[in-house]
């Protein structure tokens, strides 16, 4: 059976799994293995997201699953991201994260937060729980590469607040080398932006995405869509496979510069 979810396609043998580890078949049914199968739990402030312009200062219940349709070397979250977690995770129903979520409430908290992991290989179980968030007066938020179909997007699209979504490069080479497809992230991004808050971040690894022109053409097409999107410049660190030294701090602040040529909120992180 094809799997449809994202730019892969696919195509999953009975008993079998995808790319990201999480999506199997089953019956000759393509289904997410890792529907409500929580990793990780926490009460993150919602700049961690990173999110600087929607609701600052306030608390976000986040939640993250196993599995990932990329595969970045420097992955802060590769524990989680790159295996298949689903013995060693925590069945939590769409129902049971909304009343954990309001439980918070009193202490600042304004929703849920799916991240960690890529969450969008699990895109029933956003949809599922945004639903009822939503119903609740919760925030919805998603932290995600931005690489899934625009078809999966639209079944999520109508409960979700916020997005960030990670613009790792601008270039057909760079996602190449994360097996990943800049053309999906525009057009997600584009279509994304139509409807929700969205904030973009990009991590600056050196000799991989960290040249002036290109951070030029990106805020360019960034601004053509929107000059207010918030962009947020963060710092590569050596994680996972990678070692290379972290990104120059001089650099950072001047391709912060270079995109503030088109848009109007660039923010440095992890500085």
């Amino acid at each position: 059976m094809k799997c449809t979810t994202c730019f892969h396609q696919c195509d999953i043998p009975e008993g079998g799994s995808g790319f990201c580890r999480a999506r199997v078949c089953r019956d000759g049914q393509i289904r997410p293995e890792n529907y409500g199968r929580i990793t990780s739990l926490a009460l993150d402030p919602i700049e961690k997201k990173p999110l600087h312009d929607f609701y600052p200062g306030s608390l976000i219940l986040s939640a993250g699953s196993y599995g990932c349709n990329l595969r970045c070397p420097f992955c802060q979250n590769h524990e989680i991201s790159q295996e298949n977690l689903h013995s060693r995770s925590l069945y939590i129903s769409p129902e049971q994260l909304v009343a954990e979520a309001e439980k918070y409430v009193p202490e600042g908290n304004i929703g849920i937060a799916f991240t960690y992991n890529e969450p969008m290989i699990g895109w029933e179980y956003i949809r599922d729980t945004a639903r009822l968030a939503s119903e609740k007066g919760l925030k919805v938020v998603v932290v995600t590469n931005g690489t899934a179909s625009l078809e999966v997007l639209e079944e999520i699209l109508p409960w979700v607040d916020a997005f960030n979504i990670d613009l790792k490069g601008f270039t057909d080479p760079v996602y190449q080398n994360y097996a990943g497809s800049l053309e999906q992230v525009k057009a997600f991004i584009q279509r994304a932006a139509g409807e929700a808050h969205v904030e973009v971040t990009s991590l600056i690894v050196p000799g991989k995405n960290d040249s002036p022109e290109q951070m030029d053409r990106q805020a360019a097409w960034l601004a053509s869509v929107n000059p207010d999107i918030p962009l947020h410049i963060t710092r590569y660190f050596p994680r996972w496979k990678d070692t290379d030294a972290p990104t120059d701090i001089g650099l950072m602040k001047e391709l912060q510069q270079v995109a503030q040529r088109h848009l109007s909120k660039v923010y440095l992180g992890n500085v």
